[in-house]
């Protein structure tokens, strides 16, 4: 019978094991992340083939510190600018590669561009100052399914064969991927909405714009359905239906649900992200509701994020 991955507490034995070429789940401030040696092709391949993930779907490449990145990427004064105000922090800027940089090209899915950042994570933080190459690490599920917060979440998904362990780092902080944002050209394009509100990086960049519906997948975090349940979920409801568990905002949340989670009773988006996928977990019931429903989220400052990831979660749904 197929073992969970189990959990561990030590960093040093975490880098040992991915210097052994392993992949080990590890804490981020966004959400738990499946990481291997960015520099490795097989350990690369790996993580794709755990994630089931489609091989043109980028990763996002984990460093120390600034200078670590400067090794893989080219800075704009514009990325400078970025750097200086959001790192460590939930956002990943998509930049040109560096010539004759060591990553393998499974990270970048051969593209000319690197997705970077680095994380405020303090596990993760020690773990890439104690390892001699970067870590290539998507969120710890498999493509398309909601993102862990927590290591229970992860176990849930793989086996010990799949993933040798997972990282104790305690519940994710911010509970949101991070924001996305190329800076590749003299175009600043927000790529996905994240930990990071788009209205702060506006102030930074004032001719940022969002990418285009359908475009080339350049980054991850960019399909159309993903971050989503294995049961159905509608959108923007308060009217229960036969079996539906309610995932709720704000107070008095309507009654009439078999079960009702609320990701902030008094409204708050902060709270609401951080709680979003942990909550969306514990309703991914098959076998006690036939859907989740959700009710609207404020479309300002994090609810902007939080609404682009349950719409994607509730694309093709059939709820």
């Amino acid at each position: 019978m197929p073992t969970i991955p189990p959990v561990i507490h030590d960093v040093a034995l975490t880098a040992a094991r991915l210097r052994a070429g392993e992949l080990i789940a590890v804490p981020t401030e966004t959400v738990y992340g499946l990481a291997g040696n960015a520099l490795d092709d097989l350990v690369v391949a790996k993580i794709y083939a755990a994630k089931n993930r489609p091989d043109f779907n980028p990763l996002i490449v984990h460093v120390p510190d600034l200078h670590a990145a400067m090794e893989f990427a080219e800075f704009s004064p514009a990325a400078n600018t970025l750097a200086e105000k959001f790192w460590p922090g939930p956002l990943t800027m998509v930049l040109q590669q560096r010539a004759a940089n060591k990553l393998s090209r499974l990270v970048t899915a051969n593209l000319p561009t690197v997705a970077i950042r680095i994380p405020a994570h303090p596990k993760m933080q020690q773990l890439l100052s104690a390892l001699p190459f970067p870590l290539a690490a998507p969120s710890a599920n498999p493509s398309g399914m909601i993102s862990p917060t927590l290591p229970e979440h992860v176990q849930r998904y793989f086996t010990a064969d799949q993933v040798s362990a997972v990282l104790d780092g305690g519940p994710c902080a911010h509970g949101l991927e991070s924001t996305i944002i190329d800076l590749s050209t003299d175009q600043p394009v927000l790529l996905r909405q994240g930990a990071v509100a788009s209205a702060e990086l506006v102030a930074h960049l004032p001719g940022l714009r969002e990418a285009v519906k359908g475009a080339a997948i350049t980054a991850p975090g960019m399909l159309s359905r993903h971050y989503a349940p294995a049961i159905p979920l509608r959108l923007g409801c308060d009217n229960p239906r036969a079996g539906e568990a309610l995932l709720a905002f704000g107070p008095n949340p309507p009654g009439g649900f078999v079960t009702i989670c609320n990701l902030s009773a008094t409204g708050d988006l902060t709270e609401a992200a951080a709680n979003l996928y942990h909550q969306m977990h514990i309703l991914d019931r098959a076998d006690l509701y036939v859907g989740i429903a959700t009710m609207p989220i404020p479309a300002h400052g994090l609810g902007v994020a939080i609404i682009d990831r349950l719409s994607r979660a509730a694309k093709d749904s059939t709820a």
